[in-house]
């Protein structure tokens, strides 16, 4: 992704501030070096260009395999795109899709690199933040690195779903909080409600940040009853993915 994230700070860093002038805050609590667990709202598409854009360092985020196997040029496409934004294939091979993005962030984290993470499980199908997965909780008891919440601000305006191209006049940011520290729990990531009181503390943390309206049900379920469709089950609590 290196070629992508060099791009974005020579080419398309200088056009994002002139066109659109984001507010960024809290930039000090990302360390400059070593590994990070960066937790965030997802609101847009634009999330991916935003997010990043403050830091001197590239975010890695877990992405479903499905977007790096397309075939013909849009399957080309997407597949140099998502690697360009610093989205890494979840590797299936040795057992379910939360378990290996479990081991895909375990190893991210273990390189020293900054893991990003939307809790949330996919884009919010509005501008309020719904209840996180505990994939993230666990992911932060086993790993042991910083948890800095992390909350995007007015992309879904600047670029709601289904829209191709951002909206002109809308000033988008992120922020950054202070750390959060959950060494108390450390060796309890098999307790679900040690997960679930985790998850939920750096959801408010979200939330104080953002500013949002909270509700409490996932936003898969709320997305599939909007479409007419079934919503996913619970057991579907425990996955960390959701890059898309």
């Amino acid at each position: 992704m290196l070629w992508f994230w060099i791009l974005l700070r020579i080419v398309l860093s200088p056009i994002m501030y002139v066109v659109w002038w984001p507010r960024n805050q809290g930039m000090r609590n990302v360390p400059r070096r070593g590994p990070a667990l960066l937790v965030s709202n997802h609101l847009s598409f634009a999330d991916h260009f935003f997010g990043p854009l403050p830091l001197l360092r590239p975010i890695f985020f877990i992405g479903k395999g499905e977007y790096f196997t397309g075939r013909g040029v849009k399957g080309l496409i997407n597949k140099g795109f998502f690697t360009g934004v610093g989205v890494v294939p979840v590797d299936r091979t040795g057992g379910d899709a939360a378990e290996a993005a479990l081991r895909t962030g375990l190893r991210i984290l273990r390189e020293g690199k900054l893991l990003g993470i939307y809790p949330e499980g996919t884009r919010a199908p509005d501008n309020r933040l719904y209840r996180g997965k505990t994939g993230v909780a666990r992911l932060a008891l086993q790993s042991r690195v910083p948890v800095i919440p992390m909350a995007m601000i007015n992309t879904f305006e600047l670029m709601p779903p289904g829209r191709a191209l951002p909206r002109l006049g809308i000033r988008p940011g992120v922020r950054f909080g202070a750390p959060l520290d959950f060494s108390r729990h450390y060796g309890r990531e098999d307790d679900h409600e040690v997960l679930r009181e985790i998850t939920d503390e750096i959801m408010g943390a979200i939330r104080a940040l953002s500013g949002q309206e909270y509700v409490d049900r996932y936003a898969a379920e709320v997305k599939a009853e909007t479409a007419g469709g079934t919503a996913r089950p619970a057991e579907d609590d425990d996955g960390i993915t959701g890059a898309g």
